[in-house]
């Protein structure tokens, strides 16, 4: 059983702060949390909300359907009554008057003045839900010492328990004591990764939203021991980067669409060069500013092709709270291993939702420093020596008496600036070696849904969550049998299972948070296969297994 309820207001009512303790109060009595904001790019005013689905089953994504409406002004009402079921109700206080059979109004304004805090209102609202979900107020003086600073603490505690007394149950939840949970954002799972794989070196110019990954290393970077640096611009991030993995650190940057667009060129001294490096892309809608707090998937082909020339590289596409940890982490050691770049791809959706997870494995994270590639006898060393596989050898300078060299012109196998068309296609053909030995690292795409189907879904990403959602409401259905393949590694494109499943489909549906349909021209590109429609959503916000589910039915109805 999963409970939807949306928390609505204005920018500067504490709708954020609320809501962080009010999924953490549940996660802590043992129940599975997903929580996604929807916020606007300005500081006060506005229309943003917060959407928390609970119960006692894993949860893999938002819903657009509501049991509850918690409203800190009426326009949240107005706005999302449609999406309330007929036996939902509306939390707001008594001087909205909407005349409507679901309302619980309560004396909230009244009751945290009196308090002298009008800021208890968001605790006041936290305990009569909890009432109203029949759930008991345990852990509040852990969580709210954890959010509040110590001189709150007390008053926001009498709120939450006068709140309670206030309201009526409505619902019975059978408890769940599932406290071992890890309750976490997509983007501190990324952190996360990074640092379970050694990460030394972290350099970005603050863009959202990607900023919580370098504020979230930077709160950790003393303990576990990683140089945090926030630089003037996106140049100067990736080239700090670069040359923190050149002198031997094991380096990241971070940004969003907009910063990528300046990375590009020292993309390619990475490539070039043969220096080890990650970049995170935390897409939002664009071109230009685009929506700052929202999220899209339109960056897979810009960062496939970004910069000129050619180069080998991975793109891997981030699908959940789990991935990210796990993803970051290969990138990383990938990256070390075949001495390129290598793109991950996350978005705003994924980036700032919190999920509750089982905890991560932490046995074999971090990058093994060893030497079996090398050859560090003094006057010995060709960093660009031309070996089979493509992978040469790599030298940290100042660990050796042998010169380590790097540059971003073409050059020979010391590392020397060169013209000559031989030693070029030398070079060329050597580093797209690691190309054809990368393709069997690349991982296949995840297959959900019934082994006899007649419709295939695909997606990438964070589309993750609502498809599998929709798969398993689709197979309810008397409309047919679903089944889906979402991608994680994209580029290089694994073609394997792809072409094993599409050949038992009737149907191919593709989607994607873009307008264009980007993963379906790739795999039209590389395989030739063409997907009979597509879904795709570009407005900013996130799809859901509700508006796939509906979607699909109404084709299947046409």
């Amino acid at each position: 059983m999963i409970y939807n309820v949306l928390i609505g207001g204005t920018a500067g009512q504490g709708i954020e702060t609320m809501a962080t303790i009010l999924q953490k109060l549940l996660k802590d009595s043992g129940y599975h949390v997903f929580a996604v904001r929807d916020v606007m790019s300005r500081v006060r005013g506005g229309h943003n909300f917060t959407l928390l689905r609970f119960g006692i089953e894993a949860i893999q994504s938002h819903s657009d359907i509501l049991d509850g409406i918690i409203a800190f002004d009426e326009d949240t009402i107005k706005l999302h009554v449609a999406q309330l079921k007929q036996d939902g109700f509306i939390l707001c206080d008594t001087q909205w008057k909407i005349e409507d059979s679901r309302i619980i109004s309560l004396e909230m304004v009244s009751l945290a003045k009196q308090l002298g805090n009008i800021r208890t209102i968001g605790s006041i609202a936290i305990g009569a839900l909890l009432k109203i979900f029949g759930l008991k107020p345990l852990h509040m003086d852990e969580v709210l010492g954890k959010y509040l600073k110590e001189q709150y603490k007390e008053v926001n505690k009498k709120a939450l328990l006068q709140g309670y007394d206030m309201a009526v149950s409505k619902y019975e939840i059978p408890e769940h004591n599932d406290r071992d949970l890890l309750m976490i954002s997509g983007n501190q799972a990324l952190a996360f990764g990074a640092i379970a794989a050694g990460l030394k070196f972290y350099c970005a110019y603050p863009m959202s939203p990607s900023t919580s990954i370098m504020e979230f290393l930077a709160s950790k970077s003393d303990k576990a021991g990683i140089v945090v640096e926030q630089a003037e611009d996106e140049i100067a991030a990736i080239n700090m980067a670069i040359g923190a993995s050149f002198a031997g650190a094991v380096a990241m940057t971070g940004t969003s669409g907009g910063g990528f667009c300046l990375m590009v060129e020292a993309l390619g001294l990475s490539g070039i060069a043969e220096i080890p490096l990650v970049v995170v892309d935390v897409q939002r809608p664009g071109p230009a500013t685009g929506l700052p707090t929202r999220t899209e998937q339109s960056d897979l082909k810009f960062v496939i092709s970004a910069s000129h020339g050619e180069f080998p590289r991975m793109v891997i596409a981030i699908r959940n709270h789990k991935d990210a940890f796990y993803q970051t982490m290969r990138a990383l050691k990938l990256s070390k291993k075949y001495q390129i770049p290598i793109i991950l791809l996350s978005d705003q959706y994924l980036a700032d939702s919190v999920a509750t997870i089982e905890p991560y494995d932490l046995t074999d994270m971090a990058i093994q420093e060893d030497n079996e590639l090398l050859d560090s006898k003094e006057g010995n060393y060709l960093r660009y020596r031309i070996t089979q596989d493509g992978i040469s050898p790599l030298l940290i300078p100042g660990k050796t008496k042998n010169f380590v060299t790097a540059d971003s012109d073409e050059h020979d196998e010391r590392g020397w600036i060169t013209e000559d068309a031989e030693v070029r296609n030398a070079m060329m053909n050597k580093r797209f070696r690691k190309w054809d030995k990368l393709k069997n690292e690349v991982q296949e795409p995840e297959f959900v849904g019934e082994d006899s189907y007649d419709t295939l879904l695909l997606g990438w990403g964070s589309t993750y969550g609502p498809i599998v959602e929709s798969v398993n409401i689709l197979n309810q259905d008397s409309y047919g049998k679903y089944a889906a393949l979402i991608f994680g590694d994209i580029y290089p494109l694994p073609e394997k299972l792809l072409k094993e499943k599409v050949s038992n489909a009737k149907k191919i549906i593709n989607i994607e948070q873009n307008a264009t349909g980007q993963l379906a021209d790739l795999i039209r590109e590389r395989t030739g296969i063409v997907c009979t429609s597509n879904i795709l959503k570009y407005d900013g916000r996130q799809i859901s297994k509700d508006e796939i589910v509906n979607r699909i039915r109404k084709e299947v109805l046409e």
